[in-house]
């Protein structure tokens, strides 16, 4: 498998530079420094977002075809440098190597959904003839790039979620500035890297690795039209405060429930269960974090999850038999750690787990949590999940709905009406029946309510919020 060059520069304007190497990016198993990155400082990014400035009348004047040409380029290339991409994820996120794989596989399925979209930017005609003042009057209208555009992506999917910003931005023909997270700056600077083999008008893009103190001018310099933020509940906020008057767009927390009713196929629900609780080490918006089981197959489901929990291999995330790698950061583990010990502090029992090493958590269960606990209350972000139990369907919504978040919610049943029940009245952004929350395909509307954001993600969607609706009018007399 391919391996890291020893240093990767950032992108202004569609060109490599290096002005320093100043950013360190760590192998998050080992925690020693893997490779070396440029970092923008404040001058560096205020002339990306002027390139974009001067490259948003080019843009919007590239044709369709042009614009699926470069999509399409990408995904060719995405596939050629698959393992690169893979292991690159691997190092710098201390992803799972068969996780790293999918997230590949799915960066190249949300650019090849943008090349289709691309193509597809439709309007409509109108009648405006509805009272006799308008005979005579015709309407169309259609969609027309917003300009130039502001990503900030987080470190959990360091491809994927720069995938779904950067993609729907080339289908439309928005030119943009990204500031990939820190930790994990490694897979927007390859699809840099991609971008710059193509044809885009100079300023299309920059990709500009920066400290988070530095970097205001991603949100607040009113050039932008268009701030795109995934990330933490409290930052994202703070942005959307300091945002001024472009759109914002949140792709925020969570702390996700699933509920299992009575009637559930208990084999396939533990598969899907620890899946979504564990994978990536449980690091996703959308993992499973609450686990809201029918009183009468509780016992019996409870003991299955902490059997299966308890094989779950831990360690080395480039071994191909690894199922939980390191969270992002000896920091990040303690921080759960810490609410775990409070958690069973305030009266919840320890089922299996708990124990953690550095950056590596156990995979973790535990039943009869508070409330007001912060392991139930707040977006863990880790490799935990709580359970608890309904006998009474209606009750486990309003349990699910008793959140500050609102992204995702599964729900195991074989019922129609309690389906319908629950896409009627939880409060959440999706619904997935017969599956876990962390269920997700990268051509839905995907995003959330409450603290959980603001705005929809999915290529056609963000499509969307990328550009404006421009109307003409015809009198004909």
């Amino acid at each position: 498998m391919a391996g890291l060059r020893d240093s990767y520069p950032l992108y202004l304007a569609n060109e490599a530079q290096t002005p320093n190497l100043d950013l360190e990016v760590t192998d998050k198993y080992t925690g020693k420094v893997a490779t070396r990155v440029a970092l923008a400082n404040a001058a560096i990014i205020d002339a990306g977002i002027a390139a974009t400035v001067d490259a948003a009348e080019p843009m919007a004047r590239m044709p369709a075809y042009a614009r699926q040409e470069v999509l399409a380029h990408c995904v060719k290339r995405f596939q050629e440098r698959f393992d690169e991409l893979a292991y690159a994820l691997c190092v710098e996120a201390g992803k799972p190597i068969r996780d790293a794989r999918g997230e590949v596989t799915r960066l190249i399925d949300t650019f090849r959904i943008a090349a289709e979209e691309s193509v597809r930017m439709t309007g409509e005609v109108q009648p405006l003839d509805i009272s006799p003042r308008a005979k005579g009057y015709q309407g169309m209208w259609k969609r027309v790039p917003i300009g130039p555009c502001s990503f900030i992506s987080p470190f959990n999917f360091p491809l994927n979620l720069a995938a779904h910003k950067i993609a729907p931005a080339l289908a439309v023909g928005c030119p943009f500035v990204m500031k990939p997270a820190s930790r994990t700056p490694l897979g927007a600077i390859i699809i840099g890297e991609i971008l710059a083999e193509t044809d885009l008008p100079k300023g299309a893009f920059s990709i500009l690795p920066a400290q988070r103190d530095g970097a205001d001018l991603f949100t607040t310099d009113e050039r932008l039209k268009l701030l795109s933020f995934t990330g933490s509940p409290g930052v994202g906020w703070d942005l959307k405060a300091k945002a001024g008057k472009k759109k914002v767009v949140l792709e925020l927390g969570g702390n996700a429930a699933v509920i299992v009713d009575a009637d559930t196929d208990l084999d396939d629900a533990v598969e899907r269960i620890i899946f979504g609780a564990f994978y990536q080490s449980g690091q996703s918006c959308i993992g499973v974090q609450r686990i809201i089981i029918h009183a009468g197959i509780y016992d019996e489901l409870r003991d299955r999850l902490v059997a299966k929990t308890k094989t779950l291999v831990a360690g080395d995330p480039h071994n191909e038999e690894t199922f939980v790698g390191p969270m992002i950061d000896e920091k990040e583990a303690r921080r759960l750690d810490s609410w775990i010990q409070q958690a069973v502090g305030g009266g919840a029992t320890l089922l299996c787990g708990g124990k953690r090493e550095g950056a590596m958590l156990e995979a973790t269960l535990l039943e009869g949590v508070s409330r007001t606990a912060a392991l139930y209350a707040e977006e863990a972000f880790g490799p935990v999940a709580i359970l608890s139990k309904f006998t009474d369907f209606e009750d486990a919504l309003a349990e699910v709905n008793d959140s500050k978040f609102g992204l995702q919610t599964g729900v195991f049943t074989r019922d129609l009406y309690k389906m319908l029940e629950a896409w009627d009245h939880l409060d959440v952004g999706g619904v997935v029946i017969g599956d876990v929350p962390s269920y997700r395909v990268d051509n839905m509307p995907y995003g959330g309510v409450k603290d959980s954001g603001l705005g929809r993600e999915g290529v056609r969607f963000a499509m969307e919020d990328m550009t404006e609706i421009r109307n003409l009018v015809i009198r004909r007399r």
